[in-house]
């Protein structure tokens, strides 16, 4: 997983948007193991206290599950992920969508672009 931070939001947050998609987009499948606090901590280059609580966030919105002594996993729940992919689709929307606005184009500047052959 890349791990990529930029100041204009809590670290921790910002751990917890790159797990969801590296979940929602398959890279993180469902049942896989996650790597240890510390692990991930050292690969992410943060505290490991700092990505206890994003870990323990993820576990709160049903992504992630602990297994005593065994570690945390993805959960197999497709409702959950498909949740999580709605909620990030939402907000690269209205990301999108306010940068268009701030360029002048209106509803159907846009849809015109979105229309237009493009790779994905």
């Amino acid at each position: 997983m890349e791990w990529r931070f930029d100041g204009g939001a809590p670290i921790y947050t910002q751990i917890v948007d790159a797990v969801k998609l590296a979940i929602v987009s398959g890279e993180l499948p469902p049942g896989a193991r996650l790597q240890g606090v510390r692990e991930l901590a050292l690969e992410a280059g943060v505290n490991p206290n700092t990505m206890q609580r994003a870990l323990a966030e993820l576990e709160r919105e049903g992504l992630v599950y602990t297994l005593r002594t065994a570690g945390r996993y993805v959960t197999d729940d497709e409702a959950a992920i498909k949740a999580a992919r709605r909620e990030l689709a939402g907000g690269y929307a209205e990301t999108f969508l306010t940068a268009m606005g701030r360029l002048g184009m209106d509803k159907s500047d846009i849809i015109k672009l979105l229309e237009q052959d493009r790779e994905v």
